[in-house]
């Protein structure tokens, strides 16, 4: 074999190893390509397993609730019940009566506190199951608690979505967020997911939109608002401009009263404010108890 012909029958060797290293690596990223489909095939499984649900019509577990000491829809005669009807009344003339004419937004309840754990959602949850009772009259629970949603978790039911999607303008329609109950004249709308722009969109066109709609769409409807604390949250003090009554928990012998003073600062004086005194101790002919109580409006 001359010079010529072993120059050639090596190139022919080196193009074949070539050929097989090309051959080898290309079933290796073959195999890498298969590997990372099938890892974002589980990703996107477990996304869309944490994703908020469609809203839709909710079970809310009645006799969980009255074991937790909430107001019970049965025909069970409760204290707690008796306690949220006197609270329910003053809110319901306010929202219908002679002083409706003077209040903007009557229908629509912010319900707060001045800080966190004074029982805010605990109220707004039972003010909303006492008013569904009413035979004339529905009721609307919003969670406006963007930061700190608990409407759903305090119903132990899972969240879904809610506000915050129709305020980002991912529901064109309110009533895509509205879940209906199995508490005929209950309606729920979650918070729905959070977003770091919750200040902007609560003080967007489209939550005043949303607020008008709730106020003017159904006359016999209440709307209740749980919102986050007035002190320190810049959302709550948004939300004050467009309800028409205001309810402020305070937790007995915990809350202070310069907190109340500088919550109530917060709010637009020409609401209807009330405040509800949760947890506090009430000593009756059984022994001791806890009671809610309405301490007016101005």
């Amino acid at each position: 074999m001359n010079t010529i012909e072993r120059a050639l029958s090596k190139q022919e060797k080196n193009k074949q190893s070539q050929a097989e290293q090309d051959a080898g690596a290309q079933k290796a990223t073959n195999k890498t390509l298969d590997a990372q489909q099938k890892d974002n095939g589980v990703s996107e499984s477990a996304g869309s397993q944490n994703s908020l649900q469609v809203p839709s019509s909710i079970e809310i577990d009645l006799a969980r609730m009255e074991e937790k000491g909430f107001v019970s829809t049965s025909n069970k005669r409760r204290l707690i019940n008796e306690e949220y009807r006197a609270i329910k009344r003053k809110i319901i003339d306010n929202a219908f009566g002679p002083l409706s004419k003077s209040l903007n937004n009557s229908n629509i309840i912010m319900v707060t506190s001045s800080r966190p754990g004074e029982g805010k959602t605990f109220t707004a949850v039972n003010l909303a199951l006492s008013i569904a009772l009413e035979q004339d009259k529905t009721v609307l629970l919003v969670d406006a608690d963007v930061l700190r949603p608990n409407v759903m978790r305090t119903l132990e039911l899972q969240n879904q979505q809610g506000l915050m999607e129709y305020l980002l303008g991912e529901k064109t329609d309110i009533a895509e967020v509205m879940c209906q109950t199995n508490v005929p004249n209950l309606r729920i709308i979650p918070a729905g997911k959070s977003h770091h722009l919750s200040t902007e969109l609560l003080a967007s066109e489209r939550m005043y939109d949303a607020v008008q709609e709730f106020a003017n769409r159904y006359p016999d409807r209440l709307v209740i608002v749980d919102t986050p604390p007035l002190l320190g949250i810049n959302e709550t003090a948004i939300l004050a401009n467009l309800a028409g009554q205001a309810i402020v928990v305070a937790e007995e012998a915990a809350t202070k009263i310069a907190d109340i003073q500088e919550a109530v600062s917060h709010l637009n004086p020409e609401m209807a404010i009330g405040f509800v005194v949760n947890k506090g101790q009430k000593v009756n002919r059984k022994g001791t108890g806890y009671g809610y109580y309405y301490a007016g409006a101005n």
